[in-house]
This record gives structure tokens, C-alpha cells and sequence, in this order.
């Protein structure tokens, strides 16, 4: 077993593993920077989403170097981190969500590893992109802890790095989107044409700008609430991996 993070906003920095090594894993589509290491005797290898910096917006995030580079490295589960915006009044700032379903409303980004079909056609099912398993075990550690947990929400994903408009907000929760992020859809298409099972633990920490009593998100705000909250990520994690490597005997 060898469990793939990907940590995004306000958890770049993997100070969770031991023995920890970098190394940057060249790929078809690009270098990708992974960090290694051992956590609670399990193989773990992350990536920074956005760099090691946070330089990359996510537009230009290199999403199939990093799924690729996983794969080659023979990741067998992936648990992405991500912060969020909230689209319903119930899902409150600091609240954890696993989406079953997403929205891709991203406009310039490379979701698949198939350019072309020179190799012969491919069409992936998406029916459930995230892997119902790893969803369920992210569900139950943290609620098992304690935390304000949401199950089985949609989550769309825009382009960014701009955040809506008062009438894109509107519009995405007619369409039924629970949250919103600017990064998960792309990731999870690409787990899924790779074959690695991909869950997502979201957190809120704004309510887009649907909601016309708030004050509108900005990213120090953001950035803020999720760095406040990152423990907690880090403990359901923890926990996440522990019952992973051993089913019968963790909780």
C-alpha cells in the first residue's frame, strides 16, 4: 500500500511524514515535484498542489504530471485536501464535506490523458468519480472525531483564479452544486482515467458571494480559516491512513 496527498490551500507543507525525501519525477506531460516518506509505518508520497510556494493558480497547476507521476510511482489511493466555498446556508465555515459527484465548469484545462486516438478510442465512465470506499472512510473518521461532516454533495469547479459572480453563484446552486472549488474535478477525471481510487476531504471556508448578509470572501480570509482549521485535517488524515493500512484492527 502506498497512499498518495495531495494537500492544497494552507496544507503545502507535508511536516506529517518522516524520513521525508523530494525528488522531482519527470513524466510525458511535464515534471512533477513529490515529497516521500513514511507516516504510521505507511508509504506516503505528496504533492503541493500549487508548488511548493503556492505559485501556481489553478489554472496552470500541471494536474497530469501530478496524477501521472502517483501512478508511476504506484500509488495505490489518492485523499486530495481542498478548501471551499459553501452554496448552502446548512454547510457552515469550518465544515468538512466529501463530494460524490462534480461539475466541471473549468474553461482552459487538460482533463485527460488521452490527446488523441491513435491508440484507439477512449471515453471514460464518470458516472461516480470519486471512489465510494475512501469517500465512506473519510466520512466516517470524521465523524468519529467529532467534526461537522457533509456526505454525498456535488461540488463544481471553476477556472478561477477569480471568484463569482453574484449571478454565476445563483446560477451553480439551480444547477444543484452543494460547493465550490477551482480544482477538484480535474484531479479526480485524471485519478479516475488512471485507474488510482480518489477521494476528496473539502473544507468550507467561505459562502461564495450567494449569500448577501456575508461580507464577500477574500483570499487572506480564506486562507486563514483553513490554516486555523488545518489540525484538524491533519488528524482526520492521520486516522484515515491508520484504518487504511489496517482495516480490522484501527478506530
Amino acid at each position: 500500500m502506498k497512499i498518495g496527498i495531495i494537500g492544497g490551500s494552507g496544507l503545502d507543507d507535508p511536516d506529517m511524514i518522516t524520513n521525508l525525501q523530494t525528488q522531482t519525477c519527470s513524466t510525458p506531460y511535464g515534471d512533477a515535484l513529490i515529497t516521500s516518506g513514511r507516516l504510521n509505518d505507511v508509504d506516503i508520497v505528496f504533492v503541493a498542489r500549487h508548488g511548493s510556494n503556492h505559485q501556481l493558480s489553478p489554472t496552470h497547476v500541471n494536474y497530469r504530471a501530478n496524477i501521472q507521476a502517483l501512478k508511476d510511482l504506484d500509488v495505490t489511493h489518492v485523499i486530495a485536501t481542498n478548501a471551499c466555498g459553501s452554496l448552502k446556508e446548512e454547510i457552515d465555515r469550518g465544515d468538512f464535506i466529501i463530494p460524490s459527484q462534480f461539475i466541471d465548469f473549468s474553461k482552459h484545462r487538460i482533463n485527460t490523458f488521452h490527446d488523441d486516438f491513435s491508440d484507439g478510442m477512449h471515453h471514460e465512465v464518470m458516472a461516480d468519480p470519486f471512489d465510494k470506499s475512501l469517500s465512506n472512510l473519510l466520512y466516517s473518521v470524521a465523524k468519529d472525531l467529532g467534526f461537522r461532516i457533509h456526505r454525498d454533495k456535488t461540488l463544481v469547479t471553476i477556472e478561477g483564479p477569480r471568484f463569482s459572480t453574484r449571478a454565476e453563484s445563483h446560477m451553480y446552486i439551480t444547477w444543484g452544486a452543494d460547493i465550490i472549488n477551482m480544482t477538484v474535478a480535474t484531479e479526480a477525471a485524471l485519478a479516475k482515467e488512471a485507474g488510482i481510487p480518489y477521494a476528496v476531504i473539502a473544507m468550507s471556508t467561505d459562502y461564495d458571494c450567494w449569500k448577501e448578509d456575508e461580507e464577500m470572501p477574500v483570499w487572506q480570509d480564506i486562507l486563514d480559516i483553513f490554516t486555523k482549521n488545518v489540525d484538524n485535517v491533519k488528524k482526520i488524515l492521520l486516522e484515515a491512513i491508520k484504518r487504511l493500512s489496517n482495516p480490522e484492527g484501527a478506530k
